[in-house]
């Protein structure tokens, strides 16, 4: 289990190259030119975990498997795009598609790479993006909300009263100019808030692109969106899209060098899939055996059953019970049978709230 993330912005902020430092692949083209992103190109990527290679180290693992997520490089966006300018319609479907967003907002001075809007303010981008996918979001309400009152009047229907009063609770905060994510839903309406898909519900993430001499400390482009990150509670990352598409390409005693000149410990990359994580409130648990070991994805709060589910539908109907070891102690003790020994395997059933971290092994019935 992972994420489709969609990487938006407007033109020339650095979305395609960051892509292709996501994916190392040069399969988007960045060029210095509106729109050279045609189709939303789509890339998986390995989860960096050093949990995992230390678990495969003691488990003797022939293969090492990481958890996978999906980026999304859509094309730049311009004003009007809720109206269908430049390539809007395609634009706000592909963002339809994805379960989060990430803003690209270029914090960044260079005279060779064009702006489309002629000067370099991050949060003016950001709100032109914002602007655009609320406008969308109130026209699509907006043609929904006739039909939801009739069907809610004449018919009794239950579930259109319920998407009615979800619909009109998100238009109340789109009137006043605020994003439909915002609005809080109880847990027992969550998932039908999350069915009417509107583009600005999504969690947001700041990627704020700076120059290579400003990819350790951020700069004062930088500084502004991460400010209006800390008022509004959302995360934002600090990465240099052209720096990090170069150390795509390096060794890793070459990157090393590299990120050791800059000031970095390590990639930007590293910290905005871990950034999308925190977004999404995802977690990772691990299988690890001779054959492999493997990080798998879930949402904090799953249950032992969920977990199991991940691997395989029949694990989750079948589920009997979870052999769980915390990491540290499976690491600490020098593996599965040294950790049995010690009392430090747990017997865990269906209402167990899987954690982070913990190495399992699922019993269930075929």
């Amino acid at each position: 289990m992972g994420f489709k993330c969609g990487i938006v912005g407007l033109p020339n902020v650095g979305k395609s190259t960051l892509f292709n430092a996501l994916t190392k692949t040069a399969a988007a083209q960045a060029a210095n030119y509106p729109f050279c992103t045609i189709e939303p190109n789509v890339g998986e990527v390995a989860v960096p975990e050093p949990r995992l290679l230390k678990l495969a180290e003691i488990a003797g693992s022939k293969e090492v498997i990481p958890a996978r997520m999906n980026f999304v490089d859509i094309a730049g966006l311009v004003r009007g795009a809720s109206k269908g300018e430049g390539l809007g319609n395609q634009f706000l479907a592909n963002i339809r598609e994805c379960d989060a967003i990430a803003y690209v907002l270029r914090c960044f001075e260079d005279d060779d790479i064009t702006h489309v809007e002629g000067r370099i303010d991050p949060m003016s981008d950001f709100e032109t993006v914002e602007t655009e996918l609320m406008l969308a979001d109130l026209d699509s309400l907006e043609k929904r909300i006739p039909n939801l009152e009739k069907r809610a009047r004449t018919g009794g229907d239950k579930d259109a009263k319920l998407s009615l009063e979800l619909c009109l609770a998100a238009k109340a905060l789109l009137d006043e100019g605020k994003p439909a994510r915002l609005y809080e839903p109880s847990k027992d309406d969550a998932k039908a808030y999350a069915m009417l898909q509107l583009l600005t519900a999504k969690p947001v993430l700041y990627v704020c692109n700076v120059d290579e001499a400003s990819a350790a400390t951020g700069n004062e482009h930088s500084i502004k969106v991460e400010e209006h990150a800390s008022r509004t509670g959302a995360i934002s990352v600090v990465i240099c899209a052209q720096m990090e598409a170069e150390l795509a390409v390096l060794s890793d005693e070459e990157e090393q060098e590299y990120l050791k000149a800059v000031g970095l410990d390590e990639p930007g990359l590293n910290k905005l899939i871990r950034a999308g994580y925190a977004l999404l409130g995802l977690q990772t648990y691990f299988t690890a055996g001779p054959k492999e070991a493997r990080a798998w994805t879930v949402k904090a709060g799953a249950t032992a059953p969920k977990a199991a589910g991940v691997i395989h539908g029949d694990f989750e109907k079948g589920f009997i019970r979870a052999e769980t070891i915390s990491f540290d102690d499976f690491v600490s003790l020098g593996g599965e049978a040294r950790a049995k020994e010690a009392g430090k395997m747990r017997l865990e059933g269906r209402d167990y709230i899987v954690r982070d971290g913990d190495v399992m092994h699922f019993r269930f019935n075929a």
